[in-house]
């Protein structure tokens, strides 16, 4: 099968096409072998499947970079894997190379992203909290007193919502909902097997890598956002000032520059984090930047020298995962995984995957985590994921 690439705009550059972005957002139709993935440099809408990377014991990066010369061997002239990989990133990888690429420029170039979302549909929902709200702050205690015992430095401890309907999904007009309220994030919608759909707006870069130059954006240490602008302004500026939240966020840079550290020439981490918002949280973030000593090594395989980073399991992180497995009482599968895109010549961005929900026809299994430390408190856990559902159940149109 020949792959076809239609170009609205040259990727990577400042001119945009008004309403193309936009638009391959709205010609999203969720079929089973469609793919929509948009980020602050480029929008992809992908239909059928030319290739699959296979599931088998190799390194991820290996069989993804196997399966991209054989799609060029084929004729297919830029090739590209767009998909996500697991928590556990040896366990499972939903990525395929597309038969057909629609690309142009980002959502927040678009001037027409700013008209108003579809209206959500009226559904009936029926939630199930998983765990329920007293045994997930039970959990973050124990995790807690783990932590002062010196045991570890950080645990991230997640958990779920599963929402039936009452009707089937419209998965469109919940893509359009994310992609319009936060478009200068990363939203996506693409194939999680088993006729399930990963769905959800991240806030979070992983790694891009364009030629030599890499890029990391860890997040780490969250507060909710306020209706009232003095009260969010004053939690944003708290939020700068948080010992705890100031060194949750330190761990997770530390870890990240230890791990790009051997691949680059030159790495620059800033000092002191920044903040980024979206609608519903403020974040602290910082951004790195690096010059690649070897062009041949791919964002794919950074990514997966990063994941899983402390922002999304903690640290040290073989004890953080067993922590999870003993705490969590459901399989994270794609959840605090990756998922974006990587090409034949080694670029890519690859996306961590939160804010999200698996979708079936009539269900959701909506996620939310919060980093633990010795100075969390269970309450404060609880209402930082719950206001993280609020960014996948506002779009669904689930009351709160």
């Amino acid at each position: 099968m020949q792959v076809t690439t239609v170009h609205h705009a040259p990727a990577g550059t400042d001119h945009t096409v008004i309403g193309a972005a936009s638009g391959l957002l709205g010609q999203y139709r969720a079929a089973p072998d469609e793919a929509f993935f948009a980020s602050p440099t480029r929008t992809l809408l992908t239909e059928g499947v030319h290739a699959r990377v296979p599931q088998d014991g190799r390194p991820l990066p290996v069989r993804v970079a196997e399966t991209l010369a054989r799609a060029r061997r084929d004729g297919v002239e830029h090739p590209l894997v767009v998909g996500a990989v697991a928590f556990d990133q040896d366990s499972r990888a939903e990525l395929a190379v597309p038969a057909l690429v629609r690309r142009c420029g980002a959502l927040r170039d678009d001037p027409l992203i700013a008209l108003p979302a579809p209206a959500a549909d009226r559904v009936e929902w029926l939630v199930r909290p998983v765990p329920e709200p007293a045994a997930y702050g039970a959990g973050v205690a124990a995790a807690v007193e783990r932590l002062r015992g010196g045991e570890l430095s950080k645990v991230v401890l997640a958990r779920t919502l599963e929402l039936s309907a009452d009707r089937p999904l419209d998965l469109p007009t919940i893509l359009q909902r994310l992609g319009r309220r936060d478009p200068g994030g990363y939203t996506f919608a693409v194939p999680a097997g088993g006729g399930r759909t990963l769905i959800g707006a991240s806030p979070e870069l992983l790694l891009s890598r364009r030629g030599t130059a890499v890029l990391a954006n860890p997040l780490a240490g969250s507060v909710p956002r306020s209706a009232d602008l003095g009260e969010d302004v004053r939690r944003a500026a708290g939020l700068l000032e948080s010992p705890k939240d100031l060194h949750e966020h330190a761990v997770v840079v530390d870890a990240i520059r230890a791990a790009l550290a051997p691949y680059c020439r030159t790495l620059d981490v800033p000092e002191r984090p920044t903040l980024v918002r979206t609608a519903a949280m403020w974040h602290l973030a910082t951004t790195i930047t690096g010059e690649l000593a070897d062009p041949a090594v791919s964002a794919l395989e950074l990514a997966t020298a990063l994941h899983p980073t402390p922002a999304v399991c903690g640290t040290p992180t073989p004890l953080a995962r067993t922590v999870i497995g003993e705490v969590e009482p459901f399989d994270r599968g794609l959840y605090t995984g990756m998922v974006g895109w990587g090409d034949a010549d080694g670029d890519g961005e690859w996306v961590v995957t939160i804010r999200c929900a698996e979708a079936e026809e009539r269900t959701l299994r909506v996620y939310a985590g919060a980093g633990v430390v010795a100075e969390s408190r269970p309450e404060a856990e609880l209402a930082e994921t719950s206001a993280k559902f609020r960014t996948f159940l506002d779009a669904a149109g689930v009351p709160r």
